[in-house]
């Protein structure tokens, strides 16, 4: 969901040759300017579908109705059989063997457009692609046929939920995807107790991978991309042996406390800047804290993003906007008061212009809400006071960031 879309691309990267066809360079032509419907100025070779996929599930979570050419340039990215490429420049020429397509792009896609309504026969095929790309252990890897890693597994997971399906019933050789998760859950014991690994190393062993654990939880309680305020776990708790899905995502909850506690915010996993705040692995943990219902070390998290994390969206573009969306809308935050800065604004911004109706109506009730608050009375009100205390108020992909290199 991104800055986690190229650290996956270069994790998958080992995996990719060997379990798909060479890839075709679908790069723009310097000469052709990009789609005027598609989210962000970047190349979109290898992000397209996670970013536009994001920025419309944001919108949608905030109210506001994406533009039709929006939502028609992403559908227009799936293949035959059911998969999405992230990006295709001539969607009137039919995927081929050298159509470069993944399970990340495609769950994205489906979590977008199951939230939108309407699409039922794409995401009817996309999940039957999904789930003819599950591995043996009963996950899946960035691509088919690759190694299954907690993220891909648990955005699938999203995806499966989000399209009407029981995650826990969908099995490969009797294994759920939360066998999957389990099997990359770390023990109590030892360096990275309770955490998720991307993936085994070499040797078969594990190690502890904040990003992969943000995503762990999320999908071992069965949540997508979005996740509403008030609804989660069971809260804070110590690490226990994981029986189950929902110990797994509690221990991991306790791990993203533990790394947050001190500086309020995740490090990059990138050789050489490892000192340098990660902006995007924190919004996700935030999500997953607020999924568990670890509400206390989500404010805080989520208070230093507002103070901090404003430039790093400007930078990275609209799936970054719409990380922190679904952070703040996971809290309770407003997005469109983000430490001064209008999340959902920022986001339209960088795509086409959403429907005015829908839009116009999102201006109303903000305009409502900031009259109930102003009047000292209102739910909202209410909230607001609450976070302002610390008390937080019960709490939950994108896509995917700094993965451990298989």
């Amino acid at each position: 969901m991104n800055v986690r879309r190229s650290a996956a691309v270069l994790a998958a990267a080992a995996v990719i040759g060997a379990a798909a066809p060479a890839a075709a360079d679908t790069s723009p032509s310097p000469s052709r300017a990009l789609p005027s419907a598609l989210y962000g100025d970047s190349d979109p070779q290898y992000d397209g579908v996670w970013r536009q996929s994001l920025a419309l599930l944001a919108q949608h979570t905030v109210g506001v109705e994406p533009s039709k050419a929006a939502v028609d340039w992403l559908t227009g990215q799936q293949c035959a059989d059911g998969s999405f490429a992230p990006y295709r420049a001539d969607t009137a020429k039919a995927c081929d063997a050298k159509t470069m397509v993944d399970t990340n792009q495609t769950a994205a896609a489906v979590q977008a457009l199951a939230a939108l309504g309407g699409h039922d026969d794409v995401t009817e095929k996309a999940v039957g692609w999904l789930k003819s790309a599950q591995n043996e252990d009963g996950g899946w890897g960035y691509v088919a046929g690759g190694a299954s890693d907690t993220n891909s597994t648990s955005v699938v997971i999203g995806a499966l939920a989000a399209a009407g399906e029981k995650p826990a019933e969908v099995k490969k050789d009797g294994k759920s995807p939360y066998d999957a998760l389990l099997k990359l859950a770390l023990p109590c014991e030892g360096d990275g107790a309770g955490a998720f690994a991307f993936q085994p190393d070499k040797k078969g062993g594990l190690a502890a991978n904040a990003d992969a654990t943000a995503a762990g939880v999320v999908g071992s309680l069965g949540a997508g991309l979005v996740v509403e305020p008030g609804k989660g776990g069971s809260g804070e708790a110590a690490c226990e042996k994981a029986d189950g899905p929902e110990q797994a995502a509690a221990n991991g909850a306790a791990y993203l406390t533990g790394a947050l506690a001190e500086d309020g915010h995740l490090t990059s996993a990138l050789a050489g800047a490892e000192d340098q705040p990660d902006y995007g692995n924190t919004a996700d943990a935030v999500v997953a804290l607020a999924a568990q219902g670890a509400g206390e070390q989500a404010g805080k998290s989520l208070s230093w993003l507002e103070k901090n994390a404003a430039d790093w969206a400007a930078r990275s573009g609209p799936a970054a906007y719409a990380q922190l969306i679904f952070a703040a809308h996971a809290t309770g935050a407003d997005p469109r008061d983000f430490g001064g800065t209008d999340l959902v604004k920022q986001l339209g911004a960088t795509g086409p212009a959403a429907e005015k109706a829908t839009e116009a109506k999102a201006a109303e009730k903000k305009d409502e809400s900031e009259s109930e608050s102003d009047s000292g009375f209102g739910v909202w009100w209410f909230v607001g006071i609450c976070l302002v205390a610390g008390i937080g108020i019960g709490f939950l992909i994108s896509g995917r960031t700094k993965r451990q290199r298989p």
